[in-house]
Formats: C-alpha cells, structure tokens, sequence
C-alpha cells in the first residue's frame, strides 16, 4: 500500500536530524504522520528537557492541538532523515463533526484536562526544588519594554519577582536574569503561575509574581544550577 492511502494528506514535509517540527506552547492545529524515519517528543520543565517517548512510520501527532484548541503540550523533533504527511484539516474537521455533540464535548474536555494536568505535574516538580531567598538583579519584557525589578527568592525552576505591576497569571515572556560576577544576562522563557497586586499585600509578603521557568539555553541552565550550589544551605 502507497504510503499516500493512509490517511488524506495533503502535503509531505521532509526533516533533516534533529529539526524541529514544532515546539512546546507554540499555535498550530496541524495534525501529522510519520510516513518515513522517527519523531522524538519531549517536554521542556523548569529549563530540563524531559524524554516523553519515540514515535515511528505510521504513527500520528500533533492531535491535543486539534481536538482541544491547545497550544502543543510539547516538542516534537526529527530523529535522522523523516519525512511526515500533513492531514487534510478539512477531512478532520468533517470527521470530527460526524461524532454526536456529547461524545465531541467529552473529546475536548479530556483534551484540555491533560493539559490542565501537565501544567499541574510541572508546578509540582518545580515546587520540590529548593528555594533560597535572593535578591538579584532582572528584567522581564512587559508587552512592548522591560521592566527592572529584583526577586524575592530562587529555585532551578522558577523565580518570585517582586513588582508593583506583575503580569496575569498564564502569561508568558522572557525574563533577563543577572548572577553575581557574571558578564551578561540568562535568558530565560517563562510563565506565571501566580500574582500578588500591590493591593493585596501584607507584611513579608510583598507585590509581585511567582514564575515558572519553561525554557533557556543549555549553557544558562547549567550557570544557574551552579550558582544554585553555590548559594545552597546545605
């Protein structure tokens, strides 16, 4: 059998070693299938690459996007020379709308409680790491500028900012962090995961947000960490 009578494809895309299809917290709702080579998943938590598993010819991904109207829940890269089929988008919608609206409704929901749930098991793992009361140095990019502030305490996996004006809870931007006796910035990818308004503060407790940590450079990652060790109680 053609590899073309799986399923209705509409175009064919071809992946050199370790390229990218498409990456975690991006849009898109193409849904894709491996006609030749493998597709590496993985998960980005707290600036750690986590393997989620290896898909081979034949097997399809990119469906949460589709099904839920989710941004992908995680990366997918190519594995040696692969090449994917794109599926007709209008065939699976059709599909999709063949299905009786409660067991529709069931799809989505399911959808969006995985999603719900790997955003839970991530501030899970952040929350074990250790956190060290720090002031440093940071920036963070408000929509259009960045914004100075300093944080409240540390972890490898997220950061308290203290600010007067800190960003709604789910939002993401990128945070420039400054370690002592170090030349330029970490660059880091991030989420809130909480605020606290001006308005709401008590004593100890001051305005600002508690952040995630969800992407960096490999050579950032390890300068943090070490300067975690450095810092460390114990």
């Amino acid at each position: 059998m053609e590899r073309h009578n799986y399923f209705n494809i509409v175009r064919e895309e071809t992946y050199q070693d370790g390229q990218v299809i498409f990456e975690q917290g991006s849009s898109g709702t193409w849904v894709y299938v491996i006609l030749s080579g493998a597709i590496e998943v993985s998960r980005t938590v707290g600036g750690r690459k986590y393997m989620l598993g290896i898909l081979k010819e034949g097997e399809i991904f990119g469906e949460l996007a589709l099904i839920g109207s989710v941004r992908r829940t995680a990366t997918t890269r190519a594995i040696g020379e692969t090449t994917v089929g794109i599926i007709d988008r209008q065939f699976l919608d059709d599909e999709f709308n063949k299905l009786s609206s409660d067991f529709r409704s069931i799809l989505v929901t399911f959808v969006r409680r995985f999603e719900k749930m790997m955003d839970r098991i991530q501030e899970f793992s952040m929350r074990r790491r250790e956190r060290i009361a720090k002031s440093l140095s940071l920036k963070f990019k408000d929509r259009e500028t960045f914004v100075s502030a300093y944080s409240g305490n540390l972890s490898s996996g997220g950061i308290f900012i203290v600010t007067k004006k800190p960003l709604r809870v789910g939002e993401k931007f990128l945070l420039r962090l400054q370690l002592p006796d170090l030349s330029r910035t970490l660059e880091i990818k991030c989420q809130v995961t909480w605020a606290r308004q001006e308005a709401e503060e008590v004593k100890g407790k001051p305005p600002g947000m508690g952040v995630r940590f969800l992407e960096m450079s490999e050579k950032d990652s390890k300068l943090l960490k070490e300067y975690m060790k450095e810092i460390s109680p114990s």
